[in-house]
């Protein structure tokens, strides 16, 4: 049986950025996605922690080294410039595949810059 497993999480990123005249999707820093093993295009959810919001959406990836976390189009109603969040990429697998595995976790500064990478 297949199921879906949380596979990593950029753990309390800021919002740096929002353009609610955009397509749609959600704009990361390049550096950040590599370090969540995170794709462009990839589907994520997004949990906003000042206000209780939670969306799914797909990554743009953005300029390297520039802690941008942009939210685009409509999900740019969903939080504010300074708002703290949480971005999760989950993978379908057997469950013997992620059995004992916690996500790999990136955590930030207040500049979206790394400080620790967990249960890499």
């Amino acid at each position: 049986m297949l199921r879906i497993f949380c596979k990593s999480k950029l753990h309390i990123v800021h919002i740096t950025e929002t353009e609610l005249e955009y397509e749609g999707s959600i704009t990361i820093d390049s550096d950040l996605l590599d370090a969540a093993d995170m794709l462009p295009y990839e589907r994520v959810q997004v949990l906003n922690l000042e206000n209780g919001n939670r969306f799914e959406t797909y990554i743009i990836p953005g300029e390297r080294g520039s802690g941008m976390i942009c939210l685009n189009g409509p999900a740019a109603r969903k939080g504010m410039v300074g708002d703290r969040i949480i971005v999760v990429a989950y993978a379908i697998a057997e469950e013997k595949e992620f059995s004992g595995k916690a996500p790999l976790t990136i955590l930030v500064d207040k500049q979206n810059k790394i400080t620790a990478i967990k249960n890499a």
